[in-house]
C-alpha cells in the first residue's frame, strides 16, 4: 500500500487518467495499465492470475460479441434506407432530436444498450448532416442507459438482478429516475444539438427503404424476445442464452448472412473499441474490492459516480452478494451512471467507435453537463417519491 491505498488502485486511477488525457491513445493506455497492474499482482502479490482470468472470459466474449456484432447490425440498419427517412417522422426544429433521444431509450427496454446507442448514432449522423455535437451523442448513450436501467432484458446488469432472484417490477422503479434524467438531458442536449446543427427537414432525394436489411434487425429483437421467454421457462438453453447475451447479436448476423453479405468490415473497425473496453474491464476486476460499503441511498448514490469509471458489472454482483439493496435504485445508479464519462459504459465506447472526436473526455465532460445534472435530479426524485426500500432478496454470499 502506498499511503493506505492499494497499489492497484493507483495503477488503475493512473490508468485512467491517462485515457482521459491522452484519449488519442486510449487503446495502448489500456492495455498497458492492465499489463501493468497484472505484472504487480503476480510478481508482488503472488495472484493466480490464469484462474481469475478463466473466470472472466464469459464476460469477455460478451463484450467483444455485443460490440463487434451489434456494429455488424448498425451497417444492416444504415444501409436499410430507414435513418435516411427518419426527416419524415422526427419534428422539424429541436424537438427532433428529443424524440430521437426518447427513440433510443424506448429501444433500449428491449434491445441491448449498446444496439440502441449505436442505432441511435447512425440516425443521428444521417438527420443531422454528419455533424453531432459530443455532447448529444453524450445524450445518446444517456438515453440508451436510461431505457435499460428500468428493464431486465434491457441492461446486462438488470438481468443479473433478475437472475438473482429481484422481482421484473422493483427493477422498473429505475424507469421513475430515468424519465426524470432523460427529461433533463433531453431538453438541453436537443437545443444545443439544434444550435449546433439544425435537423434534416425531409428526407434527401432517392432515398428508400430496404426491406431486406430491415428484416435482418427485426431478427435481433426476436432473439431477445427468445432469450426471455427461455428465461421465464427456467429451461437450459435459456441459461445458456443469459450467460451470453452476445448471442442474439450473432444469431441476427449469422442469419442475415444468409439473405445479405455481412458487412465484417465493420467489426474490423469496432475491434480497437472492444479491445479497449475489455482491457478496462480486466483491470477493474483485479482491483481489491471484496465488498461494498454498507447498503443504503447515500451508497447507492456513490456507485452511481463510481460507475463511470468502474464496470457495473463486478459492482452489481458485489451488491447482489451482500443484498439489501433498493434493486430498482440500485439499477438506476450503475446503469444510467456509466454516461458520465464515454468509457463508463459499453455503450459509450460502442457510439465512440463511430464518432472518434467523443473520446475527448474534456468535451464530453464540457458538452454533456447535464448528464450528471440528469442523474442527481433523477435519483432524488425517485427516492423523495418512493423513498428507500431495500428489497427482501437475501445476500448470495457466504
Amino acid at each position: 500500500m502506498i499511503a493506505g491505498i492499494p497499489v492497484e488502485f493507483i495503477l488503475f486511477a493512473l490508468t485512467l487518467l491517462g485515457v482521459a488525457v491522452l484519449h488519442q491513445h486510449n487503446l495502448p493506455i489500456a492495455l498497458a495499465g492492465l499489463t501493468v497492474i497484472c505484472a504487480y499482482k503476480w510478481l508482488a502479490l503472488d495472484y493466480a492470475l490464469g484462474a481469475h482470468f478463466l473466470r472472466e472470459w464469459m464476460l469477455v466474449l460478451n463484450l467483444l460479441g455485443l460490440l463487434l456484432g451489434f456494429a455488424i447490425l448498425a451497417k444492416h440498419f444504415e444501409d436499410s434506407g430507414v435513418p435516411d427517412l427518419m426527416p419524415r417522422i422526427l419534428p422539424d426544429d429541436w424537438k427532433g432530436g428529443f424524440v430521437l433521444l426518447l427513440l433510443v431509450a424506448l429501444m433500449s427496454t428491449f434491445l441491448d444498450n449498446i444496439a440502441a446507442a449505436i442505432l441511435g448514432g447512425v440516425v443521428a449522423r444521417k438527420v443531422f448532416s454528419g455533424r453531432v455535437s459530443v455532447g448529444y451523442l453524450a445524450a445518446i448513450v444517456a438515453a440508451s442507459n436510461a431505457g435499460g436501467a428500468g428493464s431486465v432484458v434491457g441492461d446486462t446488469t438488470t438481468t443479473m438482478m433478475w437472475i438473482a432472484g429481484v422481482p421484473a417490477p422493483h427493477v422498473a422503479d429505475a424507469f421513475i429516475a430515468s424519465g426524470v434524467a432523460l427529461l433533463v438531458v433531453g431538453v438541453f442536449a436537443s437545443r444545443a444539438q439544434h444550435r449546433h446543427q439544425p435537423i434534416q427537414a425531409d428526407p434527401r432525394p432517392g432515398a428508400q427503404l430496404d426491406a431486406e436489411e430491415l428484416g435482418i434487425l427485426g431478427v435481433v429483437v426476436l432473439t431477445r424476445v427468445l432469450v426471455a421467454a427461455l428465461i421465464i421457462g427456467g429451461a437450459v438453453a435459456g441459461n445458456v442464452l443469459v450467460d451470453f447475451p452476445a448471442l442474439g447479436a450473432w444469431i441476427a448476423v449469422l442469419i442475415g448472412g444468409l439473405f445479405h453479405p455481412i458487412p465484417w468490415a465493420e467489426a474490423k473497425n469496432a475491434w480497437k473499441g472492444a479491445l479497449f473496453l475489455i482491457a478496462l474491464v480486466l483491470a477493474a476486476s483485479l482491483m481489491p474490492v471484496a465488498a461494498l460499503p454498507l447498503a443504503g441511498w447515500h451508497t447507492t448514490l456513490g456507485l452511481g459516480f463510481v460507475s463511470a469509471v468502474f464496470d457495473n458489472i463486478p459492482l452489481t454482483a458485489l451488491a447482489l452478494k451482500q443484498g439489501g439493496y433498493d434493486w430498482g435504485m440500485l439499477a438506476f445508479a450503475v446503469g444510467y451512471g456509466g454516461s458520465m464519462i464515454w468509457f463508463g459504459s459499453s455503450a459509450g465506447v460502442a457510439i465512440c467507435n463511430g464518432f472518434p472526436e467523443a473520446k475527448n473526455t474534456w468535451q464530453w465532460l464540457r458538452q454533456g453537463w447535464f448528464v450528471p445534472l440528469g442523474y442527481v435530479l433523477g435519483f432524488f426524485v425517485l427516492l423523495a417519491l418512493l423513498g428507500w426500500h431495500p428489497d427482501a432478496l437475501k445476500a448470495t454470499g457466504s
